[in-house]
């Protein structure tokens, strides 16, 4: 497991959960964003993405 992967995955959470709620197309975008980093992280650390939304439990 990689620091810089762990890293990502972190801050990719931590953007998601600040955006996820918002109406605006901008604010949806940012969460999609940290979606992306959270399961680039993931990956680079040889876990597989994450397809859901957190909190969905699927």
């Amino acid at each position: 497991m990689s620091i810089e992967g762990k890293a990502k995955e972190a801050a990719g959470y931590v953007k998601e959960e600040l955006h996820e709620h918002g109406k605006s197309p901008e604010s949806q975008k940012k969460a999609q964003e940290g979606r992306d980093l959270r399961n680039e992280g993931r990956v680079e650390d040889g876990k597989p993405p994450k397809p859901s939304q957190p909190g969905t439990g699927r």
